[in-house]
């Protein structure tokens, strides 16, 4: 058994059953619920900042714990970036409930209401106990078995029958769906539940509506007859302190239409900003019974609930609503279906937890916006019963939708097993990383304020007016909408499965390319002060949810955007890109005068006219804390990818000067690019001659990368000789990821040629599972498929099998003792991975066994 193959076996080790459950697939993530993970990591914190580093940016210590406590203490708010108050790492995590946009509700694998984004961009990582399923089984009019299916045993709610034993179970996730096996102790039933979110490719409908619901499968194995009953218990909240401000009301609801009747329970919880509705609901059928309970404590033994329940297998069912909650109190509300399992035979139950919060208001206050899928559902915040029965009625059509998507891939015995579950299970970020997706409103304007006959856009888009506006957040640790260094890497996600998405987004970064805001502000890293928004520049991001987003360009404070080259020349690559993917000649022409201007600010950096930009101090974004001087294989390949692509949308356009100039730039700095960074065997990290200066970096052939994935790197289009390329990667492979961690931990950042990490940052010794995705896809594009799949596979076996990550993956970790901001946009990257598979038809060998 391989190291691949050890760790995937160790986390079913403890299941005792051999209950494969009801239409459980064969690929994905799958752990036993008694399952423990031996390593307890610790988060990235300001401590962890070795002394030279400490010693070499003091300044912006003392500047960034001023600005921290005028943010935490002065103005009761938290940082974007908490250096002090890092989430500690949670190994509890399952796929996230709802669609794209309108809010996610976290199930831990375990079976707990975990993680709460309801309010977009901002979590509660709360487990709230009383939220939870029980099965009752009766059999001849008799109750023989209830049983909480939890593992817990809290000290609250001691009238409940906690402590399933998690040997008996196991959990089974490929995102948007995942199943739950239960073996039911003593009772020879085996319980099987599905949860189905609208997670659907190229669907910009049903794909935004805060929904999910879950199907259960009833195993009865033995020669009598059993009914049996599902109860789904909810508190009204999210275990945040607004659970006891008072004023929530729970009412029972039906609502028939179509044919189709649903019934349940509606939890009213009245915030003074953006109240929100959550429903707990069933279809009505012949053959099922359908009960509630309105409203009933969550404190205390509720032993209540529990015999209400055991007596005869449903809820009383009451009439009416609860009454407002006094300050200080919480309540909670419960559904129950039932149904008749034959001897030997099979049933199924199924329910919907929706939730409906159409209108959201940031953290300023400032205006209202109307959730995407308000468009069919409306504003009103009473479509909790309408959302939950469009649910329960098209479920299974969205299954299907999902297995027609995802069957290609799954069932290519080609492809690795592992692969097929990062693929898929790292897609739940698109719902779970603070997305909101809204409507444009009538008097938004997104052209920056120059139209487009003056080298502008549209003041609305036709693709945001049709589709809305879409931000995700860096990470959820790293509060900032749409960093666009980020969403370079992420970008291949949105493209392939919600390509308008992805054009809305660039719409909007477009947009603010051309603003400028001449507000002086001080920028931690330097300590100067420097406007916020230069014109012609890429923002780093579109704003806090805790401020304003689209009305606050570049909430990051750490650098000077004037100083960002790689931002401009991402915006450029995935122009075209995102143009070769869609053939959209409307969107590349609305984006060739902004490329024009962002390519035209970067030509200053050229200081020596040799056709190469060059860097000083701290000028790539995404590697802010890695020195650089002089040009560098990171920043000097994407301008040389960026100038090729600018050829190549010039051709397309009939702009026959622009073709010629960067035609020129393109054959000149490559040239200076090959005489100053390659050393015959890899692309040095800059040209400075300094100590460090030839490390072997992972992420050196990112411009290249882009051109492949753009169908461009040959003949005329051709930034860097084949042959160095495939060399560099080679040598990246041998070092960054053989000689790190016995290569099985991905690609570190950076490596000296000697084979030992490079330690000279903070960030140079991480490993970055959304770069070594990235890295991957290059290796696959160059025809390397096995080191490209060894090389992201230690990343998959390291934050899914090993370290307890799933569903939370960081930005980085180091071989041994941390890691860093959990829940993070980048590793989004994987899609670039397949992206180069169906590119260039690649296919490794059959896996043994």
């Amino acid at each position: 058994m391989d190291w691949g193959e050890k760790s995937t076996a160790e986390l079913m080790s403890r299941y005792v059953s051999t209950d494969a459950g009801v239409g459980v697939p064969n690929e994905g993530w799958r752990i036993c619920l008694a399952h423990e993970f031996k390593e307890k990591r610790k988060p990235f914190q300001a401590k962890d900042v070795s002394l030279s580093n400490v010693l070499e940016h003091i300044g912006l210590g003392v500047r960034y714990l001023k600005w921290w406590y005028r943010k935490t203490q002065i103005e009761k708010k938290a940082p974007f970036i908490d250096m002090f108050g890092a989430l500690p790492l949670r190994q509890i995590y399952g796929a996230p409930l709802g669609g794209i946009g309108g809010g996610t509700i976290t199930r831990g694998w375990r079976g707990e209401f975990c993680r709460w984004q309801l309010n977009p961009g901002m979590y509660h990582y709360t487990t709230v106990i009383a939220n939870q399923f029980t099965v009752c089984l009766r059999r001849g009019g008799q109750t023989v078995y209830q049983q909480v299916l939890s593992v817990e045993r809290p000290p609250t709610l001691q009238g409940w029958n906690w402590g399933y034993c998690g040997e008996y179970a196991f959990y089974h996730a490929l995102y948007p769906r995942a199943w739950t096996v239960y073996h039911l102790p003593g009772q020879n039933v085996t319980l099987t539940c599905r949860q189905v979110s609208p997670i659907l490719p190229h669907d910009y409908q049903d794909s935004s509506l805060p929904v999910a619901v879950f199907a259960w499968d009833v195993e009865n194995h033995n020669d009598h007859d059993l009914d049996v009953a599902i109860m789904l218990t909810m508190v009204n909240g999210s275990g945040h302190k607004d659970d006891k401000r008072g004023g929530h009301w729970n009412e029972p609801f039906r609502l028939e239409k179509d044919g189709e009747a649903v019934s349940g329970v509606l939890l009213h919880h009245c915030t003074p900003v953006n109240p929100y509705t959550l429903c707990l609901a069933a279809r009505e059928q012949p053959d099922r019974e359908v009960s509630h309970q309105t409203a009933f404590s969550p404190k205390g033994t509720c032993d209540g609930l529990w015999s209400d329940l055991i007596t005869d297998g449903r809820l009383d069912s009451p009439t009416g609503s609860s009454p407002p909650t006094q300050k200080g109190e919480e309540v909670a509300a419960a559904l129950a279906v039932s149904c008749f399992v034959a001897a030997q035979g099979r049933g199924g139950l199924e329910m919907s937890l929706a939730w409906d919060m159409p209108t959201v208001t940031f953290g300023s206050g400032e205006r209202r916006h109307d959730r995407r899928y308000t468009r069919f559902f409306g504003t009103k915040g009473d479509a909790a019963p309408s959302l939950a029965h469009h649910a329960l009625k098209h479920y299974r059509r969205w299954e299907r939708s999902i297995e027609e998507w995802q069957r290609p891939i799954l069932q290519d015995s080609a492809l690795p097993s592992w692969y097929k579950s990062a693929l898929f299970n790292e897609l739940y970020y698109v719902a779970d990383g603070g997305t909101v997706w809204t409507e444009l409103p009538e008097d938004s304007d997104v052209s920056g304020g120059v139209r487009s006959e003056d080298g502008g856009l549209p003041a609305q888009p036709p693709v945001i007016k049709e589709y809305g506006r879409f931000a995700y957040l860096e990470g959820q640790e790293y509060r900032m909408y749409n960093t666009y260094d980020v969403h370079f890497y992420a970008s291949f996600a949105l493209i392939m499965l919600w390509p308008k998405l992805a054009l809305s987004l660039q719409y909007d970064i477009a947009g603010s390319v051309i603003q400028q805001d001449l507000t002086e502000r001080l920028h931690l890293m330097s300590g100067q002060c420097s406007p916020v928004k230069a014109k012609n520049v890429v923002p780093h991001d579109i704003g806090d949810p805790d401020d304003e987003p689209w009305q606050r360009v570049n909430a990051y404070l750490i650098h000077d955007t004037a100083n960002w080259k790689d931002l401009n020349l991402k915006f450029v690559l995935q122009v075209y890109r995102d143009f070769h993917f869609t053939r959209d000649n409307t969107y590349l022409r609305d984006m060739w005068p902004i490329c024009k201007a962002v390519m035209e600010s970067e030509m200053r950096f050229d200081l020596d006219g040799d056709g190469l930009i060059e860097n000083s101090g701290y000028a790539d974004q995404t590697y802010d804390a890695w020195t650089v001087t002089g040009p560098s294989a990171y920043c000097g390949g994407l301008w040389l990818a960026s100038a090729c692509v600018m050829s190549k949308m010039a051709r397309l356009l009939d702009d026959g000067p622009s073709q010629l100039l960067y035609k020129d730039i393109l054959e000149r700095g490559s040239a200076a690019f090959d005489k100053l960074l390659w050393n015959g065997q890899y692309y040095n990290y800059d040209s400075s001659g300094r100590s460090l200066s030839n490390s072997v970096m992972s992420d050196q052939c990112a411009g290249q990368w882009f051109l492949r994935a753009s169908g461009l790197g040959d003949g005329e289009f051709q930034a860097f000789p084949k042959d160095k390329v495939l060399r560099a990667l080679k040598s990246v492979f041998d070092l960054n990821v053989m000689s790190f961690a016995g290569g099985q931990m991905g690609a570190v950042n950076g490596m000296r040629p000697e084979g030992v990490p490079d330690r000279s940052s903070v960030q140079s010794d991480e490993v970055w599972i959304g770069v070594v995705y990235g890295l991957a896809a290059t290796m696959i594009h160059e025809g390397m498929l096995q080191e490209g799949l060894r090389t992201a596979e230690g990343c998959y076996r390291t934050v899914w099998e090993r370290l307890g990550m799933a569903f939370q993956t960081p930005e980085a970790y180091c071989e041994k003792g941390i890691y860093r901001s959990l829940a993070y946009m980048r590793p989004l990257s994987i899609w670039a991975m397949q992206w180069a598979l169906d590119q260039t038809g690649s296919k490794p060998p059959q896996e043994d066994g």
